[in-house]
């Protein structure tokens, strides 16, 4: 039997969800999905992700792949149609194509792209998808604290413990700092691929820095040191967003 391999683009508000990965009795953005095609398509589908988010972490652009058979020969924009009629208001499936069958999301990104905002004008309205903080920040300035991260280096410092990858090497390609609006902040990180939490870690970590709540050279010592661990600060999901897939 021929298969055919389909990849979907879509974005999600993380708000609600525990997290992308699948999970027995917790509401996530891949249980969501995979329960979905198993009505359409009758059968129990895998899906390939370029990556996996955190609990109530958002994406503007995630892709993933799965495989079906050449007897389902729905038109794909009726199946986008289905897909998106019967998914959670908070999942979008807005790109729907058949791809060839080595094609693997996951392993076949170049790189991977995360925006993080920061405002420090409180608002009830955004609370789920800006992280406040009580004082303003030069763009400038943070961008210094965050530009030895650039380049390839062991990243043991800056993921969780449970962390199962059995390398931290990376590589970040760019980091950028710019102000979305006169109270708002953005913050571009893009790499290879990222550890559980790194990108949460780096920001954290980066304003500790910035406030002087840990030394200049901390992020260095992080990167040059790390198999000694040292006490690092998480950043709130709220304010992150997967925002590239680039294959």
């Amino acid at each position: 039997m021929k298969m055919r391999n389909i990849k979907i683009t879509y974005s999600y508000d993380g708000s609600d969800f525990f997290g992308f990965q699948r999970q027995i009795d917790k509401r996530t953005v891949q249980g969501e999905l995979e329960k979905v095609l198993n009505i359409i398509l009758k059968k129990e589908i895998n899906l390939v992700t370029a990556g996996r988010t955190d609990r109530g972490v958002h994406a503007n652009v995630q892709v993933s792949n799965f495989f079906v058979d050449d007897s389902i020969t729905i038109p794909l924009k009726n199946f986008q149609r289905a897909l998106n009629k019967l998914l959670p208001n908070d999942i979008d499936v807005y790109k729907m194509e058949e791809v060839p069958l080595n094609f693997n999301s996951r392993f076949d990104a170049k790189y991977r792209a995360y925006e993080y905002l920061i405002t420090w004008k409180k608002n009830v309205f955004t609370r789920k998808y800006i992280t406040y903080i009580n004082k303003p920040i030069n763009c400038k300035k943070f961008l210094e604290v965050l530009l030895p991260l650039i380049g390839e280096h062991d990243f043991n410092n800056f993921r969780l413990k449970d962390e199962n990858n059995k390398t931290s090497v990376r590589q970040i390609y760019k980091i950028d700092v710019y102000l979305k609006d006169e109270t708002t902040l953005g913050i571009y990180i893009e790499g290879n691929a990222f550890l559980k939490t790194q990108i949460r870690i780096i920001v954290g970590t980066a304003l500790d820095v910035y406030f002087g709540r840990k030394p200049k050279n901390y992020i260095n010592l992080l990167l040059e040191e790390p198999n000694v661990e040292r006490k690092i600060e998480i950043a709130e999901p709220s304010g992150l967003y997967l925002t590239k897939v680039e294959y």
